[in-house]
């Protein structure tokens, strides 16, 4: 398994596509059925096979991501051959994920507490890879909105 398997909510929402993977395989729902009880280490693979499929899909769609903490958030590109990075560091005794903190740096975006960063880092040889460790770690899939606001606002 390259990323990690699909939690049991996700599948339950994947449930049309997983029936049409197995379809795939020409595997019916009897046969899943057999499969599930007799041979459950085929099933888990089954599973983990789909899972990979569902984040390479999720993983090349992904334009932008963002990880907010207490004093950092860190803003995403996500190009065809590298990664834009917008970071904002808080020194302030201010707390970015909570409301109050976020209004505070959104009406002191020129604080002298406030200090941004911009890099550039390329892909190692497997992009996706390089983007879902970012997830695991705490990264979300956003539509940019953020990121491009905080662009246009210090380039």
């Amino acid at each position: 398994m390259k990323y990690s398997r699909l939690t049991k909510e996700q599948f339950e929402e994947l449930h049309q596509e997983f029936i049409n993977f197995l379809a795939t395989q020409s595997i019916t729902g009897d046969e899943w059925q057999d499969i599930k009880t007799n041979k459950p280490e085929v099933a888990e693979q089954e599973l983990d096979i789909f899972s990979d499929l569902v984040w390479e899909g999720v993983l090349n769609q992904a334009k932008y991501l963002e990880h907010i903490s207490p004093k950092e958030i860190h803003l995403f590109a996500l190009n065809e051959d590298h990664m834009h990075l917008i970071g904002i560091k808080v020194k302030a005794e201010q707390d970015l994920t909570t409301a109050e903190g976020f209004t505070w740096l959104r009406e002191n975006l020129m604080h002298d507490d406030v200090e941004f960063v911009q890099a550039k880092k390329d892909y190692s040889d497997d992009k996706n890879l390089d983007r879902f460790t970012f997830i695991q770690q705490g990264s979300n899939i956003t539509k940019g909105e953020l990121y491009n606001y905080m662009f246009k606002l210090i380039n």
